[in-house]
Parts: structure tokens; sequence; C-alpha cells
């Protein structure tokens, strides 16, 4: 019987070391789902637009959008999107955001569309400040003209741009505090906070971030939890506002609600003192 039981043992820890290996190894499979094919352009929606390759401080190939608004001094969302699909997949944002009287910016990942190379943690960040010198070298926007947006992955991209230069806002929605925190809930038998190679830790980074900052999340988020979205909001400095959606994980890429368009555009104005909550 002893022996049956340390059999047993050894096969139940090699199983499990097993395991921790395949998700240290295959963590970028959870994390990044990108498509190569654009299904569909802006043009699909009544809107005109720049196709531009932009290029990366460590050579990659970006592949991205300048969608005008119909007043060339308005302010500019540059767009950081989610973990799936491509720029393709966001048209209806676009013109969401193109009908409140926003310039936008919006690019693909490496690896996303027709972007070039492999999804990193760091990489997509060097494709966020590649659209960031775009904006602010190419086409010469001030920075204080620049809302940078970012859904679900893309907050934590937008979060650590925001860290590193200075724009007139941050916009996070349906947003994660960081990986390990997430692959806590997924794994929750296993050793995440030791196994994440990939961190995107941004309760951390958005605690640096200087400007004001609006967090936007829903309670009936079906993939990030709605604690999620709160705590952020809790790390973020002064000023800054927390916008409750009720709504699915991916409602807002199809339609903005009153509410949030109304906050969206008061952010963009960079009051002074709390921004509110």
């Amino acid at each position: 019987m002893g022996g049956y039981m340390m059999m047993a043992l050894r096969v139940a820890v090699l199983a499990y070391v097993g395991m921790c290996l395949f998700v240290f190894w295959r963590q970028a499979s959870y994390v990044y789902y990108p498509t190569r094919q654009v299904e569909e352009t802006p043009a699909g929606r009544g809107l005109a637009f720049e196709d531009l390759k932009l290029q990366t401080a460590d050579g990659e190939t970006i592949a991205a959008w300048f969608v005008p608004a119909a007043d060339p001094a308005a302010r500019t969302l540059l767009i950081c999107h989610g973990n799936g699909g491509n720029i393709g997949h966001r048209t209806d944002a676009l013109k969401e955001f193109h009908d409140l009287g926003f310039n936008a910016l919006i690019f693909d990942y490496r690896g996303y569309g027709g972007s070039t190379g492999k999804p990193t943690e760091r990489g997509t960040y060097a494709d966020a400040m590649a659209a960031w010198d775009y904006l602010t070298r190419e086409r010469g926007i001030a920075s204080t003209n620049i809302v940078v947006f970012g859904r679900s992955l893309g907050g934590a991209v937008a979060t650590w741009l925001a860290g590193q230069v200075h724009p007139r806002a941050l916009v996070v929605e349906a947003t994660f505090t960081s990986i390990p925190d997430m692959a806590r809930q997924v794994f929750p038998y296993l050793p995440t906070r030791w196994l994440c190679r990939i961190r995107y830790d941004t309760a951390e980074m958005i605690s640096r971030v200087s400007c004001p900052v609006m967090v936007v999340h829903s309670r009936n988020d079906e993939m990030v939890p709605f604690e999620h979205g709160r705590r952020l909001f809790a790390a973020a400095r002064e000023p800054k506002r927390f916008l409750e959606l009720n709504s699915d994980h991916n409602a807002t890429e199809v339609q903005l609600t009153l509410e949030y368009r109304k906050a969206l555009g008061e952010v963009a104005e960079l009051r002074s003192g709390r921004v509110g909550e």
C-alpha cells in the first residue's frame, strides 16, 4: 500500500510541475489573441481615414489608421485596443469617437493585423510609443491635445504610455490590475505570481500617472471582475473619475452610453481639481 501511495504522490507532483511548466511557457497564448485578416476599414462606416505604417524603435512596422475629426483642432484619442482580433474589429468604436468630435489614431500591436513581429509585453509598449511619436512628432499634435485611451489589455498598454509621456488625460476601460492577478483567478491552484513572465502591472503603473484619469468598468463584466476597476481607481492619483457601466466586457466596442459619451468629453477637457466619481 505504501508503494502505491508513493507512486501516486510522484505522479501527482510530476503532473503539477508539468502544469506549471506548461503555463510558464505557453502564457503568451493566454494573453494575446491576434488575427491577421482585417475584415473592415473605417470606410465601411463612412469615415475618411489615413492608412499608416509606423516604425518602432526596435525595428517593427506597425499598421495604424488615423481618422480625422471635422474640426482639425479637435482633441485626439490615441487608442490601444484589447487583446483579440485587430483594428478591423474596432470600426464601430471609431465611428462613436468620430461622432463625439475626436480625431482618432488606432494601431495594431506587433503580430496583429498588418503589423510585423510577434506580440510581447515590452513590444506592445514600444508599439504604443511609436503611435505617440507619430502624433506628436510627425503630425505636430501637442501632447496636451492627446487623450490616451485603452480597453482591456489596451488599458494596461495605455497606462504604461501615460506614465512615460504627458497626455491630456488617460482613460482605461475594463482593465485588469495585473496579469498575475488574472492568472490567479484562472489557475487558483498554481503559483501564478512566480510563473507569470508577462506582467502588465496596471495597478502599479497607474499610481505613477500624473494626468487626469478616468477608470471605466462594468459590474457585469464577465471577463475582468469589477473589483479590478475599483482597485485601479484607488491606485490612481487625483484628479480621477470612476464611471460604472452595466454591460458586458465588449459592449462598448459597439456603442457608448450617453453617460459614457458625456464623461469622455468632460475628461478630455482636462478639468482642474477632482474629476469626480
